[in-house]
């Protein structure tokens, strides 16, 4: 048998499967994580509340800041293709201690939305039996939750590609079932059956039709929430084919399916329903939290089942590929001894990070067994304050982004645009976003909860990333810490190796010690 080349003086790398994805399973993956079905039905409600008529040019707006970080993502990736993505980026850009809050916003993220997807899963799962009672019972459903993150933390433990393959299976039930949507809705109103058929009208698009600009940042806040989960395809950057290029491909295309998605399913939704405060009307509060549940009936009749299947099948679908970030950037945090050792640990025969994938699993279960017990209020404020984690670590990619390549910014027109003009853009739009989500957050009226005399909200929100400063001061106290925050471990030098297409024998270490 054959043995590989020893390379002395750089220590083995991480051992993922590289070479598994290509670009078509980089973009589903993207594409799965951002959960497009139950991101439309969660968040459609309150953006046509926010600003009526203008929602379609709400997500359109909304799209900027992600296309100009996604290009941030791309032009970092290119440069350093690392598994670590935000963590290892701001580090090489900022430094150990910012690069590791950055790893820490997006394990906060990861962990947040993990809760929200179980429960959404064990809800529309028992809601598509019986009257509806079952899916009331509180434990019943948590239970159900938390055996959706038990099922898919196997299967992201067990592989990439059989990851992959199952995601390619449930996107195009998803899309299958947004189309039927679509198709309907337009039906009904061609043929004269739809409950308030509304005109298609190009002022829906009119970015100046904006009429308060409070309405208009809640809408772009929430809108903006729906994109998220893009950057995962980055996240595997080590387990694809050409690590340099498709995931970056794959991060833009995304973004840009994700655009047509949205404003597609949003235009055939007013065109069917209306703005109408009554009935099915999309303006009508007692449907914000679920439109789809709303028009389910009238629109699809006998086959209204379908749509509840749609979003079951998202919240299930985004629950593995939300995992697969997270398991692989404690990976990295871990290889460059920004966490203990034991997170490095790769399985010898899936090769995926072991460890890493069911900590994660069990993590996000305690977490959302605990904030069950506590109040489902203190849950769901939780989950409204994921927003403040989203936005903090994808601006600060853009923020080390343009850092990292400071240098070389005016060596030509695309690095100067791509480099540093958009990542910067992108950031200062999503600090905005940050910054006044904060605000929002604040007040006693946001939220479920009031916490320490404000917005449980906000209590939960920065709390959650306040945590991640005592976190790393504990690591800092233990002496196999010292290399990563003394800068030996990984700096702006640090060579992150990555195969060529066929040959996956690399260090990631640069064999720095």
């Amino acid at each position: 048998m054959a043995t590989s080349p020893v390379t002395l003086g750089r220590p083995e790398g991480k051992g993922l499967a590289a070479g598994t994805l290509g670009l078509w399973g980089s973009t589903v993956i993207g594409l799965a994580s951002t959960a497009p079905v139950y991101s439309l039905v969660a968040t459609l409600g309150f953006v046509v509340l926010a600003v009526g008529a203008q929602a379609p040019i709400a997500f359109i707006i909304a799209f900027v800041p992600m296309l100009f970080i996604a290009f941030a993502y791309r032009e970092l990736n290119n440069a350093v293709p690392d598994c670590g993505t935000t963590f290892t980026w701001s580090t090489k850009a900022f430094g150990p201690w910012v690069g590791w809050l950055g790893g820490w916003g997006v394990a906060v993220a990861g962990t947040i939305v993990l809760a929200n997807l179980a429960q959404i899963a064990g809800i529309y799962f028992w809601a598509l039996f019986g009257d509806g009672s079952l899916a009331e019972n509180v434990p019943l459903v948590t239970a159900t939750g938390v055996l959706f993150i038990a099922l898919m933390t196997w299967v992201s433990w067990r592989g990439v590609e059989i990851g992959e393959r199952i995601q390619n299976v449930l996107l195009a039930i998803q899309y299958l079932l947004l189309a039927v949507f679509i198709v309907a809705a337009l039906w009904h109103f061609f043929t004269g059956t739809a409950p308030n058929p509304t005109p298609f009208d190009l002022a829906w698009f009119n970015p100046l039709g904006f009429t308060d600009w409070s309405a208009f940042t809640e809408a772009i806040l929430l809108a903006i929430f729906i994109y998220w989960g893009w950057d995962t395809c980055l996240a595997l950057n080590e387990e694809t084919k050409d690590p340099k290029r498709i995931p970056g491909r794959a991060a833009l295309l995304t973004t840009l399916i994700l655009v047509f998605t949205y404003v597609g399913v949003t235009v055939a939704a007013m065109m069917y329903a209306g703005l109408g405060s009554t009935g099915v009307g999309l303006g009508n509060e007692a449907n914000a939290d679920d439109i789809f549940l709303a028009l389910k009936d009238d629109l699809l009749g006998p086959l209204a089942p379908l749509l509840l299947i749609a979003v079951l099948i998202s919240a299930v679908s985004s629950t593995q590929t939300t995992i697969l970030p997270t398991a692989r950037g404690t990976l990295s945090m871990a290889v460059y001894k920004a966490l203990p050792q034991r997170f490095r640990t790769v399985h010898p025969v899936y090769k995926t990070p072991s460890f890493s994938t069911i900590v994660m699993g069990i993590v996000a279960s305690l977490y959302y067994i605990g904030m069950t017990l506590i109040s489902d209020n203190i849950l769901q404020d939780s989950i409204l304050s994921l927003g403040l984690a989203i936005a903090f670590y994808y601006a600060l990619t853009g923020y080390a982004c343009v850092w990292y390549f400071r240098r070389d910014l005016f060596t030509s027109a695309r690095n100067l645009v791509y480099r540093g003009i958009l990542p910067l853009l992108g950031a200062l739009m999503l600090s905005y976003a940050f910054i006044q989500s904060a605000i929002d957050m604040y007040d006693v009226d946001y939220g479920y909860t009031v916490l320490l005399g404000v917005g449980g909200t906000f209590v939960v929100g920065v709390g959650s990333l306040a945590i991640g400063v005592v976190l790393m001061f504990i690591w800092y106290a233990f002496p196999a810490s010292k290399p990563f925050f003394r800068g030996e471990r990984l700096n702006r030098d640090t060579p992150v190796l990555v195969p060529d297409e066929g040959a996956y024998q690399r260090s990631v270490d640069g064999g720095l010690s």
